[in-house]
């Protein structure tokens, strides 16, 4: 990550002029990444539909000293993916009595006239759902969809919700080192079949799935030490011709810089965007981003640079 450290330093006869052009301090963390929603927002799950841009973020609580003190979710919308509006507070743990922590990242998809917002609490997923996509959302069934651990070997958070080009909803989540995924119905509501744990090199949690030219991509964070033994996140991606593998690991495309890395990807009018989150104050207070994401000729993804300046407008 660049420094935003900048002196010009002038000399004359026996004075020196100290123009700080630029001096930003965040305890150990120099942020140089454009900031597109307020504080502190993460886990950014970025979508289009009803003539605007939508991002469903997880909520860091100011102060935090851990995730699991995560309560609550917003939503944000924008005509241009610069200037974004706060929807207010979508939903929260105070709407279910099944649990009472940990409002880790959300997912979101419109359906058949709803607006269906997957979300994980206490380590099991619930389904809400409004007829708005700003909400207010209703728990849809009292209960959760997914129980923590009702995959072997696979905590149940941080949920994707997939629409395959056939109408087959997928719902993939995963964590704790595992990944799973299970079929719904066509009501969104109900598991169609067994829940599969998916064989995904390098998978730590977190999963964000696309489709691109027939190929499924399946991006997700991994856990690596840097050199001085601290535990970061890369996102990295393995891909396949069909939404339940077999799966070819292709490595890492993006680096966040910081302990926890969580993403969306989607494409505008041929253009494809990272959303991705970065370390504020601390791991726990983080801030939204977007860059610029492209592949090669053979369709891998292209490592993604953090820029100070983010994107362009989109203009129509």
């Amino acid at each position: 990550m660049k420094h935003l450290f900048d002196f010009n330093f002038r000399f004359k006869v026996g004075t020196v002029f100290i123009i700080p052009l630029l001096l930003f301090f965040m305890c150990n963390n120099v942020v140089a990444q454009k900031q597109i929603l307020p504080d502190f927002h993460a886990d950014p799950s970025a979508h289009y539909w009803d003539g605007k841009y939508w991002i469903y973020p997880s909520t860091d609580e100011p102060g935090s000293t851990t995730w699991r003190q995560m309560k609550r979710w917003h939503c944000y919308s924008s005509t241009n993916l610069a200037e974004w509006k706060c929807e207010g507070e979508i939903f929260s743990l105070d709407k279910i009595s099944w649990a009472d922590d940990a409002a880790f990242a959300p997912d979101a998809v419109k359906w058949k006239g709803k607006y269906y917002f997957f979300f994980p609490a206490s380590f099991k997923i619930g389904v809400a759902i409004s007829d708005k996509p700003q909400g207010p959302f209703k728990d849809a069934l009292g209960k959760p969809l997914i129980y923590d651990r009702q995959c072997k070997g696979v905590r149940s958070f941080d949920p994707c919700i997939f629409i395959d080009t056939d109408e087959t909803p997928y719902l993939y989540y995963g964590g704790g080192g595992g990944v799973a995924v299970a079929k719904l119905k066509d009501n969104l509501t109900e598991i169609d079949g067994e829940i599969k744990k998916l064989p995904l090199q390098q998978y730590a949690e977190g999963i964000w799935v696309h489709k691109r030219n027939g190929i499924y991509y399946f991006t997700y964070p991994n856990h690596y030490k840097d050199k001085d033994g601290n535990i970061k996140q890369l996102l990295v991606y393995s891909t396949s011709k069909s939404p339940l593998g077999p799966f070819e690991f292709k490595g890492a495309f993006f680096d966040n810089k910081s302990r926890n890395s969580h993403h969306s990807i989607i494409e505008i009018n041929g253009q494809w965007y990272l959303f991705y989150h970065i370390q504020g104050p601390s791991p726990y207070e983080r801030r939204v981003c977007v860059d610029y994401l492209y592949y090669d000729e053979e369709g891998n993804i292209k490592t993604v640079e953090m820029t100070k300046q983010g994107i362009k407008p989109i203009n129509y």
